[in-house]
């Protein structure tokens, strides 16, 4: 009788390993800009859905409110984003500037070469399965409740 391999070892500890190796990879491309990838992610966000609530955006991006606000802080002070009043008095609006715009193309061409250094470290074939596997994945996991984090195509 065959019987069918079950994995070993933790699922969890081996996706935490593989997104803290590829964090490092693209961080270490975006550094060369003054970004972190986070910064980068926050400054793409903004610039193809905003303006928009920080709450919206929070949703958008599947972060906590309170780690939005704890990464708005440094990139409104840097003059790359804006936060001004919303349509009523007790809603805000998050912008990006031309500076940001600036900033965020000159990080993009970094993201850049960070993809395609890592299309060739593991290949094109094995990306791309990458890509499928873990789209089907959270596609299965996701609860019916929750609204699916929109990817911007950095």
């Amino acid at each position: 009788m065959n019987a069918i391999a079950k994995p070993q070892g933790c699922t969890n500890f081996r996706l935490r390993h593989l997104v803290r190796q590829v964090s490092r990879h693209y961080n270490a491309e975006l550094a060369k800009s003054g970004l972190k990838t986070t910064q980068y992610s926050l400054l793409s966000h903004v610039l193809h859905l905003g303006p928009l609530r920080p709450v919206d955006l929070a949703k958008a991006m599947g972060v906590e409110a309170s780690t939005l606000t704890r990464n708005l802080k440094p990139m409104v002070a840097a003059g790359w984003l804006t936060q001004s009043e919303g349509p009523d008095a007790r809603s805000r609006l998050v912008a990006i500037t031309e500076d940001g715009r600036h900033k965020r193309g000159e990080a993009q061409r970094h993201w850049r070469i960070a993809q395609e250094t890592l299309n060739e470290l593991l290949g094109v074939e094995r990306v791309l399965a990458l890509h499928q596997l873990v789209d089907e994945s959270i596609a299965i996991l996701q609860g019916p409740d929750e609204i699916a984090e929109g990817e911007i195509d950095e």
